[in-house]
């Protein structure tokens, strides 16, 4: 949602009025931060930002408002970081799996999902309604793979 500015403001406002949450400045800019995310991003990166802006803010409230967005699933969040922080990102509301670098850390989302089938079959199997499921695969990007030596070392 790079475009317009006043509608992305007006689709936040929806979206929190929607959830019965109130339009603060925080979580407006979390929003607008988290929608022109191209990567997933932790708690400090959003703080990090946030400071850029200049809003004033402390990082236990991103925090909070963090924990509101992603608890009225406006905000997703991920597990997927090698050092066990949470990531987020905007709900898009469509189902997402990620390519991570374990490199550079750099996130990928995976158009489609290749365990639908499976999914499917499985229910049929086992009798279990599946409401859900997580796939994250680990590698090194092509940039990581071509700073690499032919030794293998860097």
């Amino acid at each position: 949602m790079a475009g317009d500015p006043v509608k992305n403001r007006q689709v936040y406002e929806e979206d929190l009025n929607n959830c019965g949450l109130k339009k603060t400045k925080h979580r407006m800019a979390v929003l607008d931060i988290m929608d022109k995310s191209e990567q997933p991003r932790t708690a400090e990166d959003i703080f990090a930002a946030l400071q850029t802006r200049r809003v004033s803010i402390n990082l236990s409230t991103v925090y909070r408002t963090l924990d509101v967005l992603v608890a009225n699933r406006l905000l997703n969040r991920l597990s997927i970081s090698q050092d066990g922080r949470a990531l987020y990102e905007y709900n898009r509301r469509v189902h997402r799996h990620y390519l991570v670098c374990i490199g550079c850390h750099k996130i990928v989302p995976i158009d489609g999902c290749p365990l639908e089938d499976y999914s499917r079959k499985l229910e049929a199997e086992t009798d279990y309604v599946i409401s859900g499921h997580k796939l994250d695969l680990y590698g090194y990007c092509p940039e990581c793979r071509a700073k690499e030596s032919p030794c293998g070392h860097d």
